[in-house]
């Protein structure tokens, strides 16, 4: 049977309050008494009701983070970055997996609002501008992850996808490619689109070039690979591509190996996005834009602390890491 505090309490020869303060507030309490108390709930085995406490403060000591893609190593190294600034101040961080479905996403809303988390991250997979207000209306801070708002009234930690787009077709359209493909999902990813705008406006000021828009309908290796093997197929081929993000250029590797007919950077040169681990261990090492993934989950939970302790202060709502492009072998052979 689970020892109570009012044992401990007695065993220790204390009231049940000054065990209460132990457990939550130490520094009101002797030292001596302390040490007592502790002493006696390891020798009782205590284990504090942590969900009671929790339901009697109307808060949990946890953290909502929504991501459209677990799977994606960008978004998990968002996540491990998330856990060890909410580790900081003993909190947890719950993940929920939106698989870029809306119905899915506001089910986790709902989820979080109803387990009163703390606050909530957020990487939109769709519109959820409505549902967003609803949950900040109810008490519980939104903060924005990989993505922004502007003029709404969410924090965010961002980056800026237009400046990285821009960096990739820069790049290729410098070491002497002109006919270029874009490689991305849905058009409905405001960071697909963000890329895009970058990379055209890095076309724009290339008289010659031309930048081709090969949409596919997710973000995933299997996409990546699906879209080589039609570039494979054709007559005329694009010279470089900018994938919208690594999975995707990975694909595209995988699909040119296999077929042997298109050699890497030789024939086409590919650029993706995030730079996730894998970038640098691939069968061609790949070129990248690199973003702080870890920087911006532990941005983001601090972020969202400081909300929480003075939601009317003066910091800066709104932050912004500029992308950096890391070149390897599938543009520089």
């Amino acid at each position: 049977m689970a020892v109570s505090v009012r044992e401990v309490a007695a065993a220790a020869g204390v009231s049940v309050g000054t065990v209460s303060n132990v457990l939550n507030r130490r520094d009101k309490v002797a030292a001596d008494t302390v040490e007592r108390v502790l002493a006696v709930i390891d020798d009782l085995g205590f284990v504090r009701n942590d969900a009671a406490r929790q339901l009697r403060a109307g808060r949990s000591r946890s953290i909502g983070l929504v991501v459209p893609d677990a799977g994606n190593p960008f978004f998990a190294d968002v996540a491990r970055g998330a856990e060890v600034r909410a580790e900081e101040e003993r909190l947890s961080v719950l993940l929920g997996n939106s698989d870029e479905d809306p119905s899915r996403e506001n089910r986790y809303l709902e989820l979080f609002r109803e387990q009163r988390v703390n606050g909530v991250l957020i990487s939109p997979a769709s519109d959820v501008l409505d549902k967003l207000d609803k949950v900040q209306s109810a008490g519980i801070p939104v903060v924005l992850v990989d993505h922004e708002l502007p003029g709404s009234a969410f924090c965010s930690v961002s980056v800026d996808d237009v400046e990285g787009g821009y960096l990739a077709v820069r790049h290729l359209i410098d070491i002497g490619r002109r006919r270029i493909a874009f490689i991305g999902g849905p058009s409905s990813i405001a960071q697909v689109a963000n890329r895009l705008r970058g990379a055209r406006r890095a076309v724009e000021e290339t008289p010659d070039a031309t930048l081709e828009l090969i949409e596919m309908p997710a973000l995933t290796v299997l996409n990546g690979r699906a879209a080589g093997e039609e570039i494979v197929g054709r007559t005329v081929r694009p010279e470089a591509i900018f994938a919208a993000n690594d999975l995707l250029a990975v694909g595209l590797l995988q699909a040119f190996s296999m077929f042997s007919t298109v050699r890497v950077p030789e024939d086409i040169a590919i650029v993706g996005y995030d730079d996730i681990d894998f970038a640098s261990a691939t069968v061609v090492p790949l070129s990248s834009i690199r973003q702080p993934a870890r920087l911006i989950g532990h941005t983001a939970v601090d972020l969202l602390l400081r909300f929480i302790d003075d939601p009317d202060g003066d910091y800066e709502r709104n932050v912004r890491f500029r992308p950096e492009l890391v070149i390897r072998a599938s543009t520089d052979g």
